[in-house]
């Protein structure tokens, strides 16, 4: 599988050997497509600078209602992916934009907060039934809607971000099912990004909830190693190759597996470290997404080492 967040190279990406999309952003469709904060489009009148309102009454020009301006760009994009794979799995995930990079869209600084590390803070799933974005997030469930029950893409997978607590988990699943998104629904699967160790200590719970996994390294390595990544002072003791990372990773593939749930990762490393993608190999991973350019070398090497391995 690989990562894609581009949705005008989705259909060049999709001639290069793939079993689908392991992670589908929507950041990047919403920074380059749409460019303006949901909110912005939702509660308009809040939006005071007279520049920042005549930016959005032209990208939105057209739509009597703004809030379809989002969903239709979204969809559109989320749409070409789909359409690029189809009928391979595609796994979007919904919106992870940390507090200051939503405040950079358009109108933002009028619904963002200024948090100390946003890496941290108000982000993923807590931002999903908190009510300061809970309309924002309806909008994306409408889009996905869209893509699946309108355009019959349902090889669209969605997957929550950042997911802290067993009981944030079930807040987010009841919220995207009063949206219309009901896991079983037309084949609809929710997963969940395994990022924090709290989602590998309780795996077993989160598997309650959700249909499947998807490891991020990134956030995972981290929260483990107690880093800011963004932090040039620390950033070089980041390693997802690290003994407690690494340990993390197969308890959560094990676990997983036990319990009959796919469980992939979509982070940096197996793209950047040959040796990670075997080890999770040797784990029992379900699937490994990977950055288009490493493809076809990270998967001729992992077909060697599923051979040695009687795979």
């Amino acid at each position: 599988m690989m990562n894609v967040g581009n949705p005008e190279n989705a259909f060049n990406l999709a001639a290069i050997p793939n079993d689908g999309v392991g992670l589908a952003r929507l950041e990047f469709i919403i920074n380059q497509f749409i460019s303006i904060h949901p909110m912005a489009l939702i509660q308009f009148d809040k939006v005071a600078d007279p520049a920042t309102r005549e930016k959005i009454e032209s990208l939105t020009y057209g739509y009597k209602n703004k809030a379809d301006f989002f969903v239709d760009k979204l969809a559109q994009g989320v749409a070409k992916i789909a359409a690029a794979f189809y009928p391979n799995d595609v796994v979007v995930r919904m919106s992870d934009f940390k507090s200051n990079e939503y405040k950079n869209l358009i109108g933002g600084q009028y619904f963002e907060m200024d948090e100390e590390n946003p890496m941290i803070g108000f982000r993923g799933a807590s931002r999903y039934y908190n009510e300061r974005y809970r309309d924002a997030f309806a909008l994306e469930c409408e889009a996905m809607k869209k893509v699946r029950n309108e355009m019959g893409l349902t090889n669209a997978i969605l997957m929550i971000p950042f997911c802290r607590t067993v009981e944030e988990g079930k807040k987010v699943i009841e919220v995207m099912a009063d949206k219309g998104l009901v896991q079983g629904e037309n084949g609809l699967e929710i997963y969940m990004m395994v990022e924090i160790p709290s989602n590998v200590l309780l795996i077993d719970e989160f598997g309650e909830i959700f249909d499947g996994f998807s490891i991020g390294s990134n956030d995972l390595t981290q929260l483990t190693l107690g880093l800011d990544r963004d932090s040039f002072l620390v950033s070089h003791i980041f390693d997802e190759r690290n003994k407690a990372v690494m340990d993390l990773i197969r308890i959560a593939i094990t676990k997983a597996n036990k319990m009959g749930k796919k469980i992939g990762i979509c982070g940096q490393a197996p793209s950047d470290y040959p040796e990670f993608a075997r080890f999770l190999v040797e784990c029992g991973i379900s699937s490994i997404s990977l950055n288009s350019d490493t493809v076809i070398k990270t998967t001729i090497d992992i077909k060697e080492t599923e051979k040695s391995l009687g795979i």
